[in-house]
């Protein structure tokens, strides 16, 4: 018996692939995650990370007994697929709680959707700010994007650099982690010397290059998703840039390596993952995953398993009921995840450690730890 049955919107032999034999279960949870389309990589990761999560729970068990059902629908990470994947959740599938698999612009479209319904919704690695702010059924395991930012500003600080040039996507990714950043700055008496935009779409970056090279920055702190940083990487450090490049969970992927070839050694990111973590749980999951796939694991992976077991866990504590008592739950909750110890406020967002990995000999490795509470503290109901 498995776990997973993919509903897809769209019918294609590569999405027929994926669907598995129908789970005899009762509790369905769901999964909105980008099977196809531009982010299928880190849909993929997404994917096999909440089927990790949902056997886990069954081979101890289930809840009471009762297998759990993971109901998969491909959102492309997009806005207008989000919405009737969201309904059909909802409304045909009847799914106690739900977690989201992708990125913010279509998890943001969702949210409100679920909402609604009064069901609990789980955000993996959307770290738009609007997320939470739709109301007390949505949760986030990440750190939101002005939290990262303001990380990446004390990292360059920690580096000894004060000269800096931002290079940022022009999506709700890009910007939130843009306005962390530029807050946190005159913390650190940080010179932003230039901010450059450049679009999703972008993979030729010859302009942009040249005007970083005039600017002549100590470091480049440079957003981006794995598929854009990589060619971005590999061209700066072609035109002779020799720079720190420090980006960000979207460049947490073996994508992003193969992509930039030996221009990837020595970039910087903030995760949420640390491969060389001594947590007990989180190697666990690296070998778990790496048995279920047989690949390695990525932040994407581990941050959408940490939420499909922060559901599943309220599950277990209402013994499969849904609704105000599974938000309660979950809300009072603290967990032992890959992705260290969480614990949501009372805006239902995380305090946690930024992680800095390093690419090492076309690996990532722990770079450093950002501690500082007050600095990564998320936004709160009462502003405190």
């Amino acid at each position: 018996m498995k776990t997973a049955v993919l509903r897809p919107l769209v019918c294609s032999a590569a999405i027929f692939a994926l669907a598995a034999t129908p789970a005899l279960a009762e509790i369905k949870i769901g999964l909105n995650v980008p099977i196809t389309g531009f982010a299928a990589a880190d849909g993929k990761s997404a994917l096999e990370g909440a089927k990790l999560a949902v056997a886990k729970a069954n081979e101890a068990g289930g809840i009471n007994g009762e297998k759990l059902e993971l109901v998969i629908y491909d959102d492309q990470a997009s806005p207008k697929e989000a919405v009737p994947v969201a309904t059909k959740l909802i409304e045909k599938d009847k799914v106690v709680g739900a977690v989201s698999g992708s990125y913010s612009g279509s998890t943001r479209a969702a949210a409100g959707i679920f909402q609604q319904a009064g069901v609990p919704y789980v955000v993996s690695y959307a770290i738009h700010p609007d997320i939470t702010l739709a109301g007390d059924y949505m949760f986030r395991v990440s750190a939101m994007g002005e939290v990262q930012g303001r990380g990446g500003a004390k990292l360059v600080s920690n580096l000894g650099k004060k000269r800096v040039v931002l290079l940022t996507m022009k999506n709700d990714f890009g910007q939130a982690l843009a306005a962390g950043f530029k807050e946190a700055a005159p913390k650190f008496a940080l010179d932003i010397v230039a901010e450059y935009e450049y679009a999703l779409q972008d993979r030729q970056f010859g302009p942009l290059v040249a005007k970083v090279k005039a600017d002549n920055p100590e470091v480049i702190y440079a957003s981006g998703y794995y598929f854009t940083a990589g060619p971005l990487v590999s061209q700066l450090r072609a035109a002779g840039i020799t720079a720190p490049v420090i980006g960000q969970e979207g460049y947490d992927s073996d994508k992003f390596m193969e992509i930039a070839g030996d221009a990837a050694e020595g970039t910087l990111l903030t995760t949420s993952l640390d491969r060389d973590s001594e947590s007990p749980v989180t190697q666990a999951f690296i070998a778990d995953f790496k048995k279920a796939t047989g690949i390695g694991t990525d932040m994407v992976a581990a941050s959408t398993y940490t939420a499909a077991y922060v559901l599943i866990d309220g599950l277990k504590k209402t013994g499969g009921k849904g609704g105000a008592a599974l938000r309660d739950a979950i809300a009072a909750g603290s967990y032992e995840t890959p992705i260290g110890k969480l614990a949501f406020n009372d805006l239902h967002e995380v305090s946690k450690d930024i992680q800095v990995q390093v690419v090492k000999d076309k690996a990532f490795r722990r770079h450093s730890v950002i501690h500082d509470p007050v600095l990564l503290a998320p936004p709160s109901k009462s502003g405190k």
